[in-house]
């Protein structure tokens, strides 16, 4: 029998390869496209590798163009689907046929699915490729579905020894999405480009999930720009219990909001040096470790220690189809039954936590916390295998560790915490005090990210006097909602229904890419402000998470059964129709408030030789500053490439011309002259003298943001050194005694050395 299994990515071919034919496999090439053949059981296989998607919904080529065709036209157009890899194609066509059996092994999830009917509808003639599949192959075929979600050796094995059926409605779920996501983006974005005559590689995204993502973050900052702060006051004591426990104690009506009543309260109890104490208790309680990780949990705590959504993702689907943890994308909280906690603690007996796992491997019984979400396509995200640190890149290890970290902190005691509370009596006014200590770590010590914030209180007994060292009054003011982090908006997207486990980090990242929202503390540009403004004023719907939020559960209700993709499709096109109308009705207007905000988003700072604006172009050649009177003022200044450039407000103080803000990261943002040629700029980011021409050595980005040294006589010196592309890098003003380069200290998370910036000095060579 001959078995052609069709994965979803080379990679994930290659790994259930060698689980299938136990390392004895042959790789050949098929069109040009990697397979892997290997034979099982006496039966022939053959496994080869999609890249994702390998077709893609587009319209016809005569709707393609943005200027000839009224955008409102795509609203009722047929997309069809065009073929992304021919190539690919070609091998599976070619594969196929001699198959016997077509087995799918892409990711069980919606997505996945959609991608194996795919690779079905290309052998079956449902596609149109430009290369005919056989009748002979259209009649033979036979189709399974391999569903896993690790690949770990066990699960794969079980996995193919129990085949499924294609889930059909799960892939056509998927395909809705597509569609009425091509609609809505294609419609929306071609209105909105067009009325603010920014087309090309600048054009304005808009999208069903992207607009009501960009909402929150929009309300959230005008909320903040128009908070009006309240004033309000607390009353506390400073106690001391001899001869040194010192703790704090609030007034029991705190906060204050009318200040003359706090006055009177503080007046009455006058210079009072004692508190008597009336009630005081303790308890220790279990505290409960974190539950298993969902994909927005682990988002939530992978932005915790510094890393984007979209790159924390990409890094664990690569763990995931390297074998090291099981499938990333889920919304599961409790680990199956048939999850054999104590075979993968024993696995993890392998890696750099022997020492945690012996601990927890050591409890007379192993129960594991539960979330609120149980489901049974996928269990919580957990390490499927033992992984090294010395064999993965650093950010690997960080999310691996952070994945092992959380597993262990869900199997392991809990923690105890001891809360104290006390109410005293100053000069007849009621005050409480409470206080939480740490007495047993348990889960805490195996997960580091979560801090405990605990406050000190002495044993207390009712009726003692402790002495009062000072009564005060401090104002405090309201503050607004701070501004959303990555962790916290993938939280909140997750709550309003917005995208799913699988696409919620795609879209904040979409929002960075189009300059819509900046800084870790997320924020909107003029531009992304200006887009949501006038969608919201002239298209609300566009904005409006209800409405999204229904048609993703339409699309689970096609997954169902219980709705047909046709019926969603439809209304969804005639809720778009009303909203495309309205905005092409006040297309003036939307176009002026978004043109005037990519003017004030470009905008740095006055034209010394004419009093214009000076402002960030971008061109074919690169970036750089030009004024918004040329051609009549010709003045332009060079701007360095790898930076998100933000204008300060501030002028030079040598050449009185605008300061701008460099900010990349791995490195802290510096405010540097915008005219290169400044003699401010001489001592920015210079580290020492080249050794080989005697002139400055700086800090510089590559066009792609990747920092290295490089000589300030380029091109006639071409001297370069590498860098770390993350944590800080200190120069020490000193040289190499043996190359001449600098030498510097780099403190990343993993500690701090001091070294020689040339890779290739001779003392290296000979400390090897």
């Amino acid at each position: 029998m001959n078995n052609l299994i069709i994965s979803e990515k080379n990679s994930v071919a290659l790994r259930l390869a060698i689980i299938l034919a136990d390392g004895k496999f042959k790789r050949e090439r098929s069109s040009s496209v990697p397979i892997f053949r290997f034979t099982r059981d006496n039966d022939s296989y053959t496994i080869m590798g999609l890249r994702g998607h390998i077709v893609e919904l587009d319209y016809p080529d005569e709707l393609n163009n943005w200027h000839k065709t009224d955008p409102k036209d795509l609203i009722y157009a047929t997309p069809h689907k065009r073929v992304l890899y021919q190539k690919m194609v070609e091998a599976l066509i070619s594969e196929a046929s001699r198959a016997d059996w077509i087995i799918i092994a892409t990711d069980f999830d919606r997505e996945g699915e959609l991608i194996g009917l795919e690779a079905v509808e290309l052998l079956n003639g449902g596609i149109d490729t430009g290369i005919k599949a056989s009748e002979d192959l259209r009649s033979k075929l036979r189709i399974r579905r391999a569903r896993f979600s690790s690949l770990g050796r066990n699960d794969v094995v079980r996995a193919f020894a129990e085949l499924h059926d294609l889930d059909i409605r799960l892939a056509k779920s998927a395909e809705c999405r597509q569609l009425i996501d091509l609609a809505w983006g294609a419609t929306l974005t071609r209105l909105l480009s067009l009325a603010a005559n920014q087309t090309g590689r600048n054009f304005l995204s808009v999208g069903r999930v992207q607009s009501p993502t960009l909402a929150l973050i929009a309300r959230r900052e005008l909320e903040i720009e128009n908070f009006v702060p309240k004033s309000y006051y607390n009353i506390t004591a400073a106690c001391l219990k001899l001869p040194d426990s010192k703790f704090e104690a609030s007034h029991e009506r705190n906060p204050f909001w009318d200040k003359e009543e706090a006055e009177k309260i503080l007046s009455a109890i006058g210079g009072e040096k004692e508190a008597i104490v009336e009630k005081y208790s303790s308890e220790e309680r279990e505290e409960y470790g974190p539950v298993p990780f969902s994909t927005t949990l682990f988002l939530v705590d992978a932005t915790r220690i510094g890393y984007s959504g979209a790159e924390a993702m990409d890094i664990a689907e690569r763990l995931y189809s390297e074998g090291f943890i099981s499938y990333p994308r889920t919304d599961n909280t409790v680990y199956p039954r048939s999850l054999f906690i104590k075979g993968v603690l024993e696995k993890l007996l392998n890696t750099e936590f022997k020492k945690e796992v012996d601990e927890i491997l050591a409890q007379e019984k192993i129960t594991p916390t539960r979330g609120n979400v149980e489901t049974t396509d996928h269990p919580p995200i957990y390490p499927v295998d033992a992984a090294s640190r010395r064999k993965m890149s650093r950010k690997e290890w960080d999310i691996y560790e952070l994945v092992v970290r959380r597993f262990l902190a869900t199997v392991a005691p809990r923690s105890i915490v001891k809360n104290s509370s006390a109410r005293l009596i100053i000069g007849k006014q009621p005050f409480v005090s409470e206080g939480k200590e740490l007495v047993y770590e348990g889960w805490r010590r195996y997960y580091p990210y979560y801090r405990f914030y605990g406050s000190n209180m002495p044993a207390l007994t009712e009726g003692e006097r402790i002495p009062v060292e000072k009564i005060s009054m401090r104002e405090e003011k309201t503050k607004p909602l701070p501004r959303y982090t990555q962790g916290n908006l993938i939280k909140e997207m997750e709550k309003l229904g917005l995208g799913t486990k699988s696409t919620r980090h795609e879209i904040i990242q979409k929002l960075y890419d189009r300059k819509y929202v900046q800084g870790d503390t997320i924020r909107p540009t003029p531009v992304g402000l200006s887009v949501t403004l006038a969608l919201e004023k002239r298209a609300p719907e566009v904005c409006d998470n209800k409405m999204t939020a229904r048609l993703e559960q339409d699309m689970d209700k096609i997954a169902e059964g219980k709705i047909g993709m046709e019926e969603v499709v439809s209304e969804s096109r005639d809720m778009l129709k009303t909203v495309a109308e309205e905005i092409d009705a006040n297309r003036e207007e939307i176009g002026r408030m978004i043109r005037d905000a990519i003017l004030q988003q470009k905008r740095i700072g006055k034209c010394s030789v004419c009093g214009g604006d000076l402002r960030i172009i971008e061109n074919s050649r690169g970036r750089f500053a030009g004024c918004s009177n040329y051609p009549e003022c010709t003045v332009t200044y060079s701007l360095p490439s790898g930076y998100l450039i933000k204008p300060t407000d501030k002028s030079c103080e040598i050449c009185s011309l605008p300061m701008i803000r460099l900010i990349a990261k791995g490195s802290k943002p510096v405010d540097v002259c915008i005219n290169p040629s400044c003699e401010s700029n001489r001592k920015t980011g210079a580290v020492g003298k080249c050794p080989s021409c005697g002139k400055e050595l700086r800090i510089v980005r590559s066009q792609k943001g990747k920092r290295f040294v490089g000589c300030s006589g380029y091109p006639e010196c071409s001297v370069t050194y590498p860098l770390p592309q993350s944590g800080e890098v200190a120069f020490s003003g000193k040289s190499c005694e043996t190359c001449g380069a600098p030498l510097v200290e780099i403190r990343q998370n993993r500690g701090s050395w001091s070294t020689c910036i040339n890779v290739t000095c001779p003392s290296k060579t000979r400390q090897k």
